[in-house]
């Protein structure tokens, strides 16, 4: 897809400010679960970075940890090819701690539920996932979702860490992609 002709193409789904709206919710959802215990935030790479930060930002906690772990089943198309890898790991340990995966989306659930049971055999105390989009149009396996920012239903969507082909990521809103008939 032609990158000038994609921009042109991009319809607004969420402002900035919707976002970060929600985010101030989510935040204030996970403070009341968990007060000031120890808690460690998983982001996954690529697209929760932004995400991510913008959240912790949010979290007044002062025992958070961070960390990332980076799978891959896009590559370079917009369908996951249904077979999902890490290609960096955790590097703290989870055991016994309470964790927070933090996704950007859940499409499929293919590869949130690969981490979700990746992070289960890690033995943390306790383990919950927060996304900020979770779109349902493709979903191929039930996975369970304790902070949901956005139910979208359909779109192929970038902005906010959000790619296409590596590209729309910085995008401070969300849009979708009008594909041309």
């Amino acid at each position: 897809m032609n990158s000038k002709l994609l921009k042109k193409n991009l319809k607004l789904v969420l402002s900035k400010k919707e976002i970060s709206q929600k985010i101030k919710e989510l935040a204030k959802k996970i403070e009341k679960d968990y007060k000031d215990e120890p808690l460690i935030f998983i982001g996954t790479l690529k697209g929760a970075f932004i995400f991510l930060a913008d959240l912790v930002r949010n979290i007044k906690n002062p025992n958070v940890e961070i960390d990332f772990v980076r799978v891959r089943s896009y590559g370079f198309s917009d369908t996951s090819s249904g077979k999902v890898e890490i290609t960096k790991d955790i590097e703290v340990s989870l055991e016994g701690k309470n964790v927070i995966l933090v996704e950007d989306i859940v499409d499929t659930g293919i590869t949130l539920e690969f981490l979700y049971n990746y992070i289960k055999t890690l033995n943390p105390k306790s383990l919950k996932i927060c996304v900020l989009i979770d779109k349902k149009e493709r979903r191929k396996v039930r996975i369970p979702i304790d902070y949901v920012g956005f139910e979208i239903e359909k779109g192929f969507l970038v902005g906010y860490g959000l790619d296409f082909a590596e590209k729309y990521r910085h995008l401070p809103h969300i849009k979708e992609v009008i594909k041309n008939e």
